[in-house]
């Protein structure tokens, strides 16, 4: 498991395959409906717990792309971090997420074309031992930092 780069992301020259970041957050109900404003997605499995009890589900269940956004700030602050842009994301939705569910998500470095600067980071999620979705993102990564303003 690796740590933050402390200059706020890591650069291609710097990144091997293997390495390995998680972050852990809990599923609120704050976060549900700061999502739904965020998204304008107010599917009522997700806002109203009646509609939902009457579901295949049982009850409110979260967004799943608000889950997958936990995965989208581990690439986006931890690995590679800072200065990554996304090129493209696979994703497969396994189980749901219910307010509560602390979500792991967990991103490890699978290749690295270093020609075209881009990594393939494989991304799972978890809530406890259960995996809730997988895929994989591809990413531009920085060659080099910007120099530190003075």
């Amino acid at each position: 498991m690796i740590e933050p780069h402390p200059s706020g992301g890591y650069i291609l020259e710097e990144l091997k395959v293997g390495m390995v970041a998680e972050k852990r957050v809990t599923v609120t109900e704050a976060r549900i409906a700061q999502f739904a404003e965020a998204s304008d997605d107010f599917n009522p499995v997700h806002m109203d717990e009646a509609f939902a009890a009457k579901t295949a589900y049982r009850g409110r269940i979260a967004h799943g792309l608000l889950s997958a956004s936990f995965g989208s700030a581990v690439v986006g602050t931890m690995l590679p971090g800072a200065g990554a842009i996304y090129l493209s994301q696979t994703l497969a939705f396994h189980k749901p997420v219910r307010i509560g569910d602390v979500v792991i998500s967990r991103v490890a470095v699978a290749s690295i074309d270093e020609a075209s600067a881009r990594v393939v980071l494989h991304c799972e999620a978890f809530v406890g031992d259960d995996l809730i979705m997988d895929g994989d993102a591809t990413v531009r990564v920085p060659r080099r930092r910007r120099p530190a303003k003075s």
